[in-house]
């Protein structure tokens, strides 16, 4: 069969200009703000209308903690916070070292984030104050606001069905479930508790290491025990609570993809390289490993062939107790404890395993025909034979699928390239994994809705998006806030049986963005992206009454605000768990490339009770 050509190469995301400045930025704007611009009239944040109104141009963002239209001290125009500087449409960002990061050495191969651009007509800089658009604005807002607000108040369906959401972002066992409506049961089995006190300090930190070249250091679990993190061709178990190194599991080579599951038990895998790159060889993703985070032990490590080579797998999870990696080269599994081989790839076949999604069950992502012409099947899998319990075939020409859950099974593509903002996700999928049946088909268009995925080289590579309760949570996009340079959003849920959002809106207040974690029972658990004055936050929004209750809040000042503000949800590891937040990079430093200032590759919080 013709194989899809190989995806570009992905730059590593860009370190300046997010958070706050930097020492040698000022803290205050130099130049007296512009009159701010009224806010543009949107869908209510997250509800469409009908028909839609047409929107006017919306002015370029300005830079966080800089007024529209100032300069950074260091000439150029401060992107955003949260986006990446502009590159031109379908290229390679930059590289935060000014040059066009290399693929290979442990470097995931995901594809490019292309930044949202100015629409011709639109202007740059301040704020046009101008009162009869101030006045207009308003009006409108509120109409749609009112009209979007009554028509989702009486479209949610209360068909749902009891649905339990997989473990998110490794931290083990069931993270969701429950019977719930349109509203929910709310908050009867969540696990985590809220302190006296949420103000958290510093548990630990790990600093960020420096190489020879810009280096993967993908991976981190959470277990009762131990807090796990790959960091340069190793894998270390930290105490949660105190950081006191556990064990090292020394690797030849850099870690290349990492489970997002966790057993019952603790355990989870990784793929690594045998050995670093060099400049005359590359050593591929080939080695597939399972590790024993409990006791921190390497249990077993294998190869996948495809003739005389061995495959390179960007893709492994675990599922109950198999580990599954994916490639176009086709799928295979091992019993993730005695390493058993429970089914390798078919030669000759027209179809293949691309990716799998784990959890409370396993998922494919099966690629069929050739690249132009052929189609996606989503099949549910016995783990143990590799056999198709269900299938859903998704619309020929539909060349990419994202994995959100499993149970739910919930998956994201882009189609017809329609989300225009380097997301991969227009539209999202909810499927009867018993019998393939589509329940529903949710658009989620990207100057409207967050979330992102990877899904051309990762198949469980989608940030943002949470499945759970009978419910889809997706974030807002970032729009103006009542601030006067504050940039905020909103996080909105939609029925998974019926596809209709249930009129649930969680706000995430002036300055902070709020990024959906996991699920907790019949709860989300969400963190909350700072403004450069603030510490993050973490909060639980309760599955019926959509009430955020603070869990915890970062210092908003010294070392860790700046830690933090480098730990951006697009790219980062966030992993809470028992009142801990866990946040980490997925990359280490190249030598002499560094910033100057302080950066950690782990930096753990926690209150005091």
């Amino acid at each position: 069969m013709t194989q899809p050509p190989p995806p570009p190469p992905n730059q590593p995301p860009q370190q300046g200009g997010f958070g706050p400045p930097s020492p040698q930025q000022p803290q205050q704007p130099a130049q007296p703000p512009q009159a701010p611009q009224p806010p543009q009239p949107q869908p209510g944040y997250g509800y469409p209308q009908t028909p839609p109104a047409p929107q006017p141009p919306q002015p370029p963002q300005p830079g966080y903690g800089y007024p529209g239209g100032q300069q950074s001290p260091y000439g150029q125009p401060t992107p955003a916070y949260g986006q990446q500087p502009a590159a031109p449409y379908g290229g390679q960002p930059q590289s935060p070292y000014g040059q066009a990061g290399q693929p290979g050495y442990g470097y995931p191969h995901q594809p490019p984030t292309v930044p949202m651009q100015p629409q011709p007509g639109q202007s740059g800089g301040g704020r046009n104050n101008t009162t009869l658009l101030i006045v207009v604005a308003a009006v409108v807002a509120i109409a749609l606001i009112v009209a979007g607000g009554f028509w989702y108040a009486n479209s949610s369906g209360g068909d749902d069905k009891t649905h339990e959401a997989s473990s998110s972002g490794g931290t083990g066992g069931k993270s969701g479930g429950g019977t719930g409506g349109s509203g929910g049961t709310g908050g009867t089995d969540g696990k985590e508790k809220v302190p006296a006190n949420p103000a958290a300090s510093v548990l630990f930190e790990v600093p960020l290491p420096t190489t020879n070249d810009t280096v993967s250091t993908e991976g981190s679990w959470l277990t009762d025990k131990v807090y796990a993190k790959s960091g340069v061709s190793e894998v270390v178990g930290y105490d949660p609570a105190k950081g006191t190194k556990l064990w090292t599991i020394k690797l030849p080579g850099p870690v290349c993809a990492a489970s997002k599951h966790v057993t019952s038990d603790g355990k989870t895998a990784i793929t690594y390289q045998p050995k670093p790159n060099t400049k005359n060889s590359v050593a591929g993703c080939t080695q597939i490993a399972a590790i024993d985070l409990n006791a921190g032990k390497q249990l077993w490590t294998k190869t996948v062939k495809s003739g005389d080579y061995p495959v390179s797998y960007q893709n492994v999870t675990v599922a109950q107790n198999t580990v599954a990696v994916g490639d176009s080269d086709g799928g295979a599994a091992f019993d993730i404890g005695s390493g058993k081989a429970l089914w390798l790839p078919k030669t000759g076949d027209d179809c293949y395993d691309a990716g799998y999604g784990g959890g409370d069950k396993l998922v494919a992502v099966r690629k069929c025909g050739d690249y132009e012409t052929g189609q996606l099947l989503i099949q549910t899998l016995d783990p143990k034979t590799g056999k198709a319990i269900s299938e859903y075939k998704m619309d020929p020409g539909i060349k990419y699928a994202g994995i959100i859950s499993t149970d739910p099974l919930v998956v994201a593509a882009d189609v017809g390239d329609s989300a225009g903002d380097g997301s991969e996700i227009s539209d999202y999928f909810s499927i009867d994994s018993k019998t393939g049946k589509l329940l529903a088909r949710i658009s989620a268009p990207g100057k409207t809705y967050g979330g992102k995925c990877n899904s051309i080289t990762r198949i469980e590579d989608c940030k943002e998006v949470v499945a759970g309760n009978g419910k889809l949570y997706v974030p807002t996009e970032e729009h103006d806030g009542n601030g006067e340079f504050g940039q905020t959003n909103e996080i909105v849920s939609f029925d998974l049986n019926t596809g209709k959002p249930t009129g649930q809106r969680a706000e995430a207040g002036d300055g902070y963005v709020l990024s959906p974690l996991r699920m907790d029972g019949n709860n989300l658990i969400a963190y909350k992206r700072p403004p450069y004055d603030k510490g993050g936050q973490v909060v639980s929004i309760d599955g019926g009454s959509f009430k955020a209750t603070k869990l915890l809040e970062n210092p908003a000042s010294g070392g860790a605000q700046k830690a933090e503000s480098n730990m951006l949800p697009d790219y980062a590891e966030i992993l809470f768990g028992n009142g801990r937040l866990f946040m980490s990079q997925v990359y280490a430093d190249r030598k002499g490339m560094s910033t100057g200032d302080k950066e950690d590759l782990v930096l753990a919080l926690g209150t005091s009770g």
